[in-house]
């Protein structure tokens, strides 16, 4: 394999976070969700059909990896969803007001449900002066566990 196990430990889990409704496939929906978290809100429904056609079949894990090691090859996934975010950060602070993300999340394109927010925040929550540490939150999605 082109990965070693870390690598796909961090695929398990990013894919776990893309497979939206948890039925072990990755779909259109689930695909825009997840820019949508990643901050890319409109989307257009012809890039997601071109994505999910570069598919075989269905997305499953297996599929994922596959195509995933294409497109990252020689890039840091966390790199590429760090600069996700800094769209939301122009100061460079390293952390976005978890109220603006929230607002962005639920009135942008696809909107966020406040149910999703919730889970969102449950997951990843706002510091004590509500600030939402994006560079952690990527830190988890890529590497899987809270840096200390």
């Amino acid at each position: 394999s082109m990965f070693d196990q870390t690598q796909i430990q961090e695929f398990k889990e990013a894919f776990t976070i893309m497979d939206q409704n948890r039925d072990g496939f990755i779909d259109k929906a689930d695909l825009r969700d997840t820019f949508a978290a990643l901050g890319r809100l409109n989307v257009k429904n012809e890039e997601l059909e071109a994505m999910v056609q570069e598919a075989p079949g269905a997305i499953n894990f297996t599929i994922f990896l596959t195509m995933f090691g294409e497109k990252l090859k020689g890039t840091d996934p966390e790199e590429t969803i760090l600069n996700a975010f800094k769209i939301f950060d122009p100061e460079g602070k390293g952390h976005i007001k978890a109220d603006y993300i929230k607002e962005m999340l639920m009135t942008q394109a696809d909107r966020f449900s406040q149910e999703e927010v919730s889970q969102m925040f449950a997951a990843f929550p706002p510091d004590v002066s509500g600030n939402l540490d994006y560079k952690n939150l990527c830190y988890v999605i890529t590497h899987g566990e809270e840096k200390d």
